[in-house]
């Protein structure tokens, strides 16, 4: 049979697992009576946890919110997974580090020797490769994290791929941290559409005091709508194009800029791209085997034609020029 200070422990983490028990399942997992089970919820009361209780056949207890934290209580491979999470966060630098960095040194004081040694030899034999680090702060994410709780609308500067800042009114929507990068999803008002914007380039974001009404995703849930978006949202010139060929015979193709295909029947294809500049896309549509139709921005084929003429004067013969 457990000790009592071994019952406790074990106790805390059933109630972390599961918040709400019957008494006679919780009875019955720590292999004790009744009684000594109302013993222990009463010792842990008295260490400063708040446990409801309910009466009758069907009592149970439950772990309230109290004045005291719980101690941490994971698994070896569980703290392990934390341990690396918080050595590494999105290679983060500035206060996110800083706090990561604190939280780590307070889990190892906790690690039993056994474990910490385990510790440093994943740890010394996985190297995190990341291109560069995230400037953001962890202010700003908790900010806009309460801001999308809440619901509150959001006023702020957003610099661009030139730097120059426009002023923008949105609905957030959801904090999305994708490798280094952290983004915030939301409506745009004035433009009326979804935008993602970089954290790092939201300049005095404040809450304007108006409260909203979600809106759903073009794209289902979060993760769905960011993979498309970030295929195309980084770049400076958006395009989508019709391609009269399947989406199989394009695989080639795709690889060579960011895109998000779409079948069209049997024998086309919508794809939705970007490229940072409209040369790019120009080039990449002229490598395509397949006859092509531009529907958006009209820039784009206006630039295409002007391509073509080029291309057409530089397919003649050129004049014989006789050295003199």
């Amino acid at each position: 049979m457990l000790s009592a200070t071994a019952r406790l422990i074990r106790l805390l983490s059933l109630f972390q697992a599961q918040r709400s028990w019957n008494g006679a399942d919780l009875a019955a997992r720590l292999e004790i009576t009744g009684r000594t089970l109302r013993r222990d919820v009463d010792r842990l009361r008295s260490l400063g946890y708040t446990v409801d209780s309910t009466s009758g056949v069907a009592g149970g207890y439950r772990l309230g919110a109290g004045t005291a934290l719980p101690p941490l209580l994971l698994e070896d491979e569980e703290a392990i997974a934390v341990a690396l999470g918080l050595g590494n966060p999105a290679n983060a630098e500035g206060d996110i580090e800083t706090a990561s960095m604190r939280a780590l040194a307070k889990l190892e004081q906790l690690m039993p020797p056994p474990l910490r040694r385990r510790l440093d030899s994943v740890r010394a034999s996985v190297v995190p490769v990341m291109r560069s680090k995230s400037p953001v702060r962890l202010k700003a994410v908790s900010f806009l994290a309460q801001a999308c709780t809440d619901r509150l609308a959001l006023r702020f500067g957003y610099r661009n791929h030139h730097d120059a800042t426009t002023e923008r009114s949105v609905e957030p929507h959801r904090v999305v941290q994708t490798g280094h990068r952290w983004y915030l999803l939301a409506w745009d008002t004035v433009r009326e559409d979804w935008r993602t914007f970089r954290l790092d380039r939201i300049v005095g974001a404040e809450a304007t005091g108006a409260r909203f009404t979600p809106r759903r995703l073009p794209h289902g849930d979060v993760a769905s709508y960011m993979e498309h978006a970030l295929q195309v949202s980084p770049y400076l010139h958006h395009a989508t194009v019709v391609v009269h060929a399947p989406p199989g015979a394009l695989e080639a193709y795709l690889g060579w800029v960011g895109g998000v295909p779409e079948p069209i029947g049997d024998h086309a294809t919508r794809i939705t791209t970007g490229a940072n500049s409209l040369d790019a896309l120009a080039v990449w549509l002229g490598c395509l085997p397949h006859d092509v139709e531009v529907e958006s921005p009209k820039e784009l084929a206006d630039h295409l034609a002007l391509v073509a003429a080029r291309l057409g004067k530089a397919a003649q013969r050129p004049p014989s020029h006789r050295k003199r």
